[in-house]
């Protein structure tokens, strides 16, 4: 018994991509390659960081306090005598944790907002653009400090802030992006056999808008770990003891003349994170742009 082969109406066979094509193109990357190595050791290395860690990240250690480099502390030890490779470990945690649901709760109501604006009636359309034009009037950092203030530093104030600071740039982006599809030919052909507005926004314009919002979202996950560091390091992130790559920075700018390994220790992470996911992020772009694609 021989297999189908399904062939055009002229007779050609369809040529159908491997399902996972795509990995195969991201891998033949050297950058994209490259990027992928970075983050897996970035989320292998949070993850793991209860069983990679030698010691506890809260253990003090006053007798060993700004400890160089050595065999007994990788990275060193802070002022308080706390292992630094321990810290930074569990930091990676603090830093994916707020990113990821940062950027995935920013993504979600983006792509709700703006394919809201593109698809639905012109003053709904305005009423959302006056909103995103307004949040992204304040800056990042000023609206950051407003809110903390009232609200007091937590992780959670973190994501929020992140949150409501990020969705006006996916909102706009779906939105460019539903304005162009809404009268295409497939969907007027959906509208016409009576499809509602519902199943048109999820079964079509859906899957076509996901894709490069993924992307831009793996390029803005450095951005947001960026930003808690920053926010860590001016004391308005995370409560210690909790290690976070920003308080870890800090430690170090304190004790820079004698004891620079601190603030290298934690500006490592910091730049692999931003060059993993932006070589990443790259890398996606030119594997699922069919405009890129089609250059090649």
């Amino acid at each position: 018994m021989t297999a189908a082969i399904e062939t055009t109406e002229a007779g050609a066979p369809i040529k159908r991509e491997p399902r996972f094509s795509w990995l195969w193109q991201l891998l033949r990357d050297p950058l994209g390659c490259f990027g992928l190595i970075l983050v897996l050791l970035i989320v292998l290395a949070a993850a793991g960081a209860d069983i990679l860690s030698p010691y506890d990240y809260k253990a003090l250690d006053i007798k060993a306090r700004l400890a160089p480099p050595s065999f007994e502390h990788l990275l060193g030890t802070d002022n308080l005598g706390r292992d630094t490779f321990s810290r930074i470990l569990h930091g990676g945690r603090i830093a994916l944790y707020v990113a990821l649901v940062s950027v995935g709760g920013s993504l979600v109501l983006g792509l709700i907002l703006g394919m809201l604006a593109g698809y639905g009636p012109r003053w709904l359309d305005n009423l959302l653009m006056l909103l995103f034009d307004a949040v992204r009037a304040f800056p990042v950092i000023m609206f950051a400090l407003a809110v903390i203030t009232v609200v007091g530093p937590s992780l959670e104030t973190i994501i929020f802030v992140v949150i409501v600071t990020s969705v006006p740039g996916y909102a706009r982006i779906t939105r460019a992006a539903t304005l162009s599809l809404k009268n295409t030919e497939f969907i007027l052909a959906e509208r016409s056999l009576g499809a509602g507005t519902v199943r048109v926004m999820v079964s079509h314009l859906l899957p076509n808008l996901i894709a490069p919002l993924l992307i831009l979202a793996s390029m803005d996950i450095p951005v947001v770990i960026t930003i808690e560091a920053g926010l860590s390091f001016l004391g308005l992130g995370v409560k210690p003891p909790t290690p976070s790559w920003g308080s870890i920075l800090n430690d170090g700018y304190s004790f820079i003349r004698n004891t620079p390994w601190l603030v290298i220790a934690g500006g490592i992470p910091l730049i692999i994170t931003t060059l993993g996911f932006t070589f990443l992020g790259e890398a996606m772009r030119d594997v699922f742009d069919p405009k890129m694609k089609k250059d090649r």
